[in-house]
């Protein structure tokens, strides 16, 4: 079994990390083995949602998006945690939670789409191991304890991921699903990731426990807190929850601790509750930044690649977001007959007066 330093008993914890802020490994016993090819595939999809979200954010400002939640800062806890499962894994997200669905295998497009309100957004391909993300806070963390158990009576060895924030961490929801995956011992992640602030509020308001990680105690699982903004690190804790689950021993919760650079939503004004020094000092922690200075002392990366992928990332997403929008219009006879095989007949006669 591959070490796990950081289990939360009753005491404090250091987070997980492997690499300083100058890209050198501090902690080599915790360095995932990974090929140099897998690396570079790492760095490409965390450059490429950095790129995909500054163009997002425009579109979002253009009205040729509904809905949207930046990402960017927390690159390398979705990419990370995403690239360390298996794609017959299920991947249960919140609404900031894209990236992991697209890299999971989610056509982009059809995450413009959902963004955008339109019925074929939730339209998942049989063979993506998603669901669509969660608008009600929490409510996500109870659907992938209910996947892990089926995989438990199916004695499949899959492992089903959840997303939420800090904020989510404090619904009834949350701890719901925490005890009954301890009382099954289910294949489940429990991903939090604590990025400071539930929409405007401080993390510091949102609980009296010394961390989310500590949580895990009360329901018997594993718990475990990671340097967000530290791939590899985020890879490496996740590898090792899954590896447990597909074990049978059980549920892990992740804590991990990063920071989103823009704000909230695009509805949100940062400045009313975050201060220029707090932007700075996490700006010093830019995961992208990190795992470059990394890459580039091993030979692997240079500022021309970061450049090619900014360019392709911007004509992926153009190609993506024409595509949703030639996508035709929704229709409420449209949007019935798409929820059932075959349409009930008092259904029929409800089209009737929208035709």
């Amino acid at each position: 079994m591959s070490k796990q330093p950081h289990v939360v008993h009753a005491d404090p914890v250091t987070p997980l990390s492997v690499l300083s802020l100058d890209g050198d490994v501090v902690n080599p016993d915790f360095l995932p083995a990974l090929s140099d090819e897998q690396l570079k595939e790492i760095m490409y999809r965390m450059v490429f949602t950095r790129a995909w979200d500054d163009r997002a954010v425009n579109l979002g400002r253009q009205g040729r998006l509904g809905f949207y939640a930046p990402v960017s800062g927390q690159e390398a806890s979705m990419v990370g945690s995403e690239y360390a499962l298996n794609k017959d894994d299920y991947v249960c997200p919140g609404y900031r939670d894209i990236p992991q669905l697209v890299w999971h295998g989610l056509p982009l497009y059809q995450a413009f789409l959902y963004s955008r309100g339109h019925q074929h957004g939730g339209q998942v391909p049989a063979d993506v191991n998603v669901l669509m993300p969660q608008i009600i806070i929490g409510a996500q963390v109870l659907h992938a304890t209910g996947i892990a158990m089926a995989f438990k009576k199916r004695g499949e060895k899959r492992v089903a991921i959840t997303y939420t924030g800090d904020g989510g961490s404090s619904e009834g929801d949350f701890y719901e699903a925490l005890n009954f995956a301890g009382a099954f011992k289910l294949p489940v992640i429990f991903a939090v990731q604590n990025n400071g602030y539930a929409i405007t509020t401080p993390f510091k308001k949102q609980t009296g426990a010394q961390s989310i990680a500590h949580k895990a105690v009360a329901a018997g699982i594993q718990g475990v807190q990671v340097d967000g903004m530290d791939v590899l690190a985020v890879i490496k804790a996740v590898s090792d929850a899954a590896e447990r689950a597909r074990n049978g021993e059980g549920a892990t919760l992740i804590e991990i601790l990063t920071y989103r650079f823009r704000p909230h939503s695009m509805s949100d004004d940062a400045t009313k509750y975050r201060t220029k020094d707090e932007e700075a000092e996490w700006a010093l922690k830019d995961p992208l930044i990190r795992f470059g200075k990394y890459l580039e002392k091993k030979g692997l990366w240079t500022e021309e690649d970061t450049d090619r992928v900014k360019e392709e990332a911007k004509a992926t997403v153009n190609e993506h977001i024409k595509k949703a929008e030639a996508t035709e219009k929704m229709t409420v006879p449209g949007l019935i007959d798409s929820m059932f095989e075959t349409t009930p007949a008092y259904l029929e006669e409800q089209k009737a007066d929208f035709q």
